[in-house]
């Protein structure tokens, strides 16, 4: 098999559309007679609503559509656990909870008609703070949540837990006992919000059928079809989740925000109906991350062997557990509390809690960045504390093949101590440093997403290949990614492959983005397609001239006799010959079966900064980082999800928080919610280890979750090791560098 298109820095399929601006996302599409829809939404974080009259707005001149929770099937609904209603009806759990909305021809129409709507409210004392939110006198913010569909198993009894992890391995206790010393530590990190630039929005418009045209953000087009089937109670086949562009995800868009409230709008007035968020309802009602509480108490003997570890997690899940798309409707980052450490004595806890809050949603490897961050800062205080090197420490505690780590899962083809030597090579550890420098490390390790697709390729008389793909893309390059795959397996050039992605309506089975399962499942189906379509293109090859099957290699794109001068057949010859005597195209469909993949990623990153004592500013100064890739199918496409995740991992680190003051975000904008920008980003030294086989296509391995992962523990972690300062809350703003720093000289004056 040829594979010269493998670990090409190959060109994005849909990179020319993208920068001419004639690729379309959610608000492009070009609907005759499309009005704008806007949502009245609640200024309480939580409060009863007693009475809520739109009658003026219905009069207004322009207006062409009011709804309220009266109006319509106000289910609750979503992607697993359903507690969420279209609209409120009775009561507000947080601020930005749309309560009403309104058509209109132009947007400005359907805001001024939002500020007719009279709303009288009863208003509540919100739970705010999520370890109060499990007190026995805090209010319960869902009575009926024991009558919820989805709803996961959560302990009798808990208040406001929306659910509940639990992980047991040995004797806690006994290991304890079993210790020479004793390490507790509690640690924290904010809300923060994916940032993708395009706002969450979408359009609905109903043909003549009856047929129900979304143009959202089908990240999952084949789940949010089910999703707002059931919203709606309508057959899945009256919905079409059409082909649109993703202006980027991290984790978000796999809900139906405003999407039933367009179809209700667009029933009620007859016409396409569109909504967006303006980005201040991004922050206030998007489905950011969670914020965590974290606490660490861990048991070491004197030379540094781990004896036990248990760890308590609570999530602030916000008002609603809807966003979370996974069964048990956690945050699933909570299990890797033990890392990649041999604990044979370990207790995890996990609750994701209800509190008034933005409804929390999944962010790139959720869970993981915020129990990392507390697990790789524990872990190097207890080095440096026992006075071993951190590097050491975690050589000596790291788990190998074969072993089972802190909730007894046994992980393969682990090359976790390659990616620790490669990171650590790539940077200046060990090395003589000025005051106030300071070098940190942090690993991580990470799961390969799971999951079935298909994959449909036709092949035209001239040779030509079309992969009809349901894979969706949000800017990650997954549709060149197929492109190769395909080209590989056919032996053809690139160009002789074309991607086709098409709407809910006809596309392949495909599970849609998430985890970093794309090129494993979306991959192995296409791949799984391409080699259907070979092999029986060389049946049909074999039995048209009594060639011995077995002696047929495809090579450049045409079947070859080996060791003949017989005439070799291209591919559209053998697709012509297997097309004779039945109508349609030469078609091959294919299923990938990626479920219960028990391989485990690394990702290992270095950091060196320097702190200005007098003013607690912070500088990175380097990172140097190793990933166990495996094969790499597209450098540009790996490098940008790495490096993308790497910022991201800065921006959580030195500065983004949704600043939350009494249920409210009160920095709702990019000018005052601060991500990285080019003058941020430090020089970043990467190091695949591409002697790593992985189940992936060609002996790849999933990157795209954990890039991010360890970049703010590494950094607290040269923190420490720079000026002897501890940081357990992310980020880390110069103002609270400052102030530990004046704690620590008011301990430690100078000179005693």
């Amino acid at each position: 098999m040829a594979t010269s298109v493998i670990g090409q820095r190959a060109p994005r399929t849909e990179g020319a559309g993208k920068v001419t601006g004639q690729a379309h996302y959610a608000l492009d599409v070009p609907v005759a007679g499309m009005v704008w829809g806007k949502a009245l939404r609640s200024p309480h974080p939580y409060a009863l609503i007693k009475r809520v009259d739109a009658s003026k707005a219905r009069t207004m001149p322009g207006v062409l559509a009011v709804i309220t929770a009266k109006d319509i099937r106000n289910v609750l609904h979503g992607r697993r656990v359903y507690d969420l209603p279209i609209l409120a009806e009775n009561v507000v759990r947080f601020i930005g909870e749309k309560i009403a909305v309104v058509a209109a021809e132009d947007p400005a129409i359907a805001e001024a008609a939002l500020d007719l709507i009279e709303v009288d409210y009863e208003i509540l004392d919100p739970v705010l703070d999520p370890l109060h939110a499990m007190d026995d006198d805090a209010p319960v913010l869902h009575p009926d949540q024991r009558s919820y569909t989805g709803l996961p198993k959560i302990p009798e009894g808990q208040r406001n837990a929306q659910s509940y992890g639990h992980w047991e391995k040995g004797d806690i206790e006994a290991g304890f006992a079993e210790a020479d010393r004793v390490f507790e530590e509690t640690y924290s990190s904010a809300m923060t919000h994916q940032a993708h630039i395009e706002p969450q929005g979408g359009a609905v418009w109903i043909d003549d059928d009856g047929i129900i045209h979304v143009y959202g953000h089908p990240k999952n087009p084949l789940g949010q079809r089910k999703q707002l089937a059931e919203a709606l109670d309508v057959p899945e086949d009256k919905v079409i989740y059409e082909f649109v562009r993703i202006g980027g995800d991290y984790g978000n868009k796999g809900g139906l925000m405003d999407v039933p409230l367009c179809y209700y709008l667009s029933r009620a007035c007859g016409r396409p109906v569109r909504m967006t968020h303006t980005f201040k309802e991004e922050f206030m009602a998007g489905s950011p991350r969670h914020p965590s509480v974290i606490h660490m108490r861990t048991g070491v003997k004197r030379d540094g062997t781990i004896t036990a570890h248990q760890v308590r997690s609570i999530f602030d899940g916000g008002a609603y557990g809807a966003h979370k798309p996974v069964p048990n409707v956690d945050v699933g980052g909570a299990r890797k509390a033990g890392g990649v450490y041999r604990i044979p004595n370990c207790k995890i806890e996990s609750y994701v809690v209800y509190t008034n809050h933005v409804p929390g949603g999944f962010m790139r490897a959720p869970g993981d960045s915020q129990t990392i961050f507390a697990l790789e800062s524990h872990v190097d205080d207890i080095a440096r504390d026992l006075g071993i090197d951190p590097l050491e420490f975690r050589r000596k505690n790291m788990i190998q093949e074969g072993e089972a780590d802190a909730t007894g899962d046994v992980w393969r083809d682990l090359y976790w101590r390659q990616c620790l030597d490669a990171a650590v090579a790539g940077s200046n550890w060990g090395k003589p440093k000025p005051p106030n420098v300071g070098r940190g490390i942090a690993i991580t390790h990470r799961h390969i997403g799971e999951g079935e697709a298909e994959s449909l390729i036709r092949v035209d008389p001239s040779g030509q290949i079309t992969v009809v793909t349901g894979t969706p893309d949000a800017g990650m390059g997954a549709h060149v990614m197929e492109q190769q795959i395909a080209a590989a397996v056919l032996t053809v050039p690139l160009e002789q492959v074309t991607i086709l992605p098409v709407g809910s309506d006809i596309m392949p089975f495909d599970p849609g983005l998430g985890a970093g399962r794309t090129t494993h499942v979306s991959g192995g189906a296409v791949n799984a397609a391409a080699e259907k379509t070979r092999d029986e293109l060389r049946a049909v090859v074999a039995e048209n001239r009594g060639w011995p099957e077995d002696d047929i290699v495809l090579k450049e794109g045409a079947f070859h006799l080996s060791g003949s001068t017989e005439q070799p057949v291209t591919l559209g010859q053998a697709a012509v010959e297997a097309a004779y005597g039945r109508s349609g195209p030469v078609e091959f469909l294919a299923r990938f079966d990626g479920r219960k993949v028990f391989t485990e990623l690394c990702m290992a990153q270095v950091a060196e900064v320097e702190v200005d004592p007098e003013t607690g500013q912070l500088s990175i100064l380097h990172v140097s980082a190793a990933c166990d890739s495996g094969t790499i199918i597209n450098p540009p496409a790996a490098e940008g999800q790495v490096e993308g995740a790497f910022v991201q991992g800065v921006g959580l680190a030195m500065s983004e928080e949704m600043i939350l003051e009494d249920g409210r975000v009160t920095n709702p904008s990019f000018g005052d919610y601060k991500i990285p920008t080019a003058a941020d980003i430090p020089p970043f030294t990467l190091t695949w280890i591409e002697d790593a086989p992985g189940p992936l296509p060609f002996g790849g391995r999933a990157l795209a979750e954990h890039g991010h992962i360890p970049t703010s523990p590494a950094i607290a972690n040269a923190i420490r090791d720079a000026v002897g300062i501890r940081l357990k809350s992310i980020p880390f703003r110069p103002e609270a560098i400052y102030d530990a720093l004046q704690a620590k000289n008011e301990r430690e004056p100078e000179g005693r």
